[in-house]
């Protein structure tokens, strides 16, 4: 189905299995970032994006998770996103100059990311999604490759991106690898099996969002349910654990402890492999087998 070596990303870090996504958390980013990290979430997914992230409250989550002792700087995988104006809600202050060139806006944007979060270099930037022009697209990523160039970007991606031809446009055109692309994982989309495709054969790590709120046919199937009472898990800690096996690292958003507790603990399901039959009769039932 694809390969189990592509688990190792090809950087010098190892993106966690499990992500923590901070979309929507408003005011209490910090508060839940904070809770998310003392349970043992080890990544965290934001986005220089105020209309619907709080950048700095995750960066104030992490001065004080170092400060306590919790965790060091070097044992988070962080990742942020650069969003185009597209993405933004230009009647609230925007990251950068919205009238500036292209790579100005991505200049400024991960500076104040940069600042934003507190930190040295960020683990991750992605693209938030293509920009309007495969042109425009490939000008942000140049620039972002000059920041892993000078060592404060370590790895580099893209979100949103649906399109197999403009993922692999830049995965040719890139200088540095693209290593992450995070997508809507969902039954509106038929679960993205083209990307997904794309991300095996390139050596990419998938991330997914949308993984148990845009699925609920999906968590109610025989197979998963069978799975579930078999390893005695959830429906939903078994849907991040299949995510896992085939080479999907999903973002869990929670806001309640113990379903970030619950999301963690998939880690322990190790007898829930590959080659489990209800596994491979959920991979069939989802590529229309």
């Amino acid at each position: 189905m694809f390969r189990n070596s592509l688990s190792r990303m090809s950087s010098q870090l190892q993106m966690p299995k499990i992500v923590y996504g901070t979309a929507w958390k408003k005011e209490r980013t910090t508060e839940l970032v904070i809770a998310a990290v003392k349970s043992g979430f080890r990544g965290i997914d934001t986005a220089c994006q105020p209309k619907h992230y709080r950048e700095d409250l995750v960066g104030k989550a992490l001065s004080t998770l170092i400060a306590e002792g919790v965790v060091k700087r070097e044992e988070m995988y962080i990742q942020t996103k650069f969003t185009s104006i597209d993405g933004q809600d230009q009647s609230q202050p925007l990251p950068y100059d919205s009238k500036a060139p292209i790579p100005e806006q991505v200049k400024q944007s991960i500076a104040t990311s940069l600042k934003n979060l507190g930190v040295d270099y960020i683990d991750s930037v992605i693209l938030h999604s293509p920009l309007r022009t495969r042109e425009q697209t490939l000008e942000a990523y140049r620039t972002l490759e000059d920041f892993v160039s000078q060592g404060k970007v370590r790895e580099l991606g893209v979100s949103n991106c649906y399109d197999p031809k403009v993922l692999k446009s830049l995965i040719v055109e890139a200088k540095v690898k693209v290593g992450v692309v995070q997508n809507r994982w969902y039954e509106g989309n038929g679960w993205d099996w083209a990307i997904h495709d794309i991300c095996q054969q390139s050596g990419i790590r998938y991330q997914s969002f949308w993984t148990l709120s845009g699925s609920p046919t999906l968590l109610r199937h025989p197979a998963l349910i069978n799975l579930a009472n078999k390893y005695s898990l959830t429906p939903e800690q078994t849907m991040y654990k299949i995510c896992q096996i085939w080479n999907i690292t999903p973002l869990c958003g929670s806001t309640t402890l113990s379903h970030v507790n619950e999301a963690l603990a998939v880690e322990g399901a190790t007898g829930l492999k590959e080659d489990t039959p209800e596994v491979k009769q959920l991979w069939d039932a989802m590529h229309g087998v």
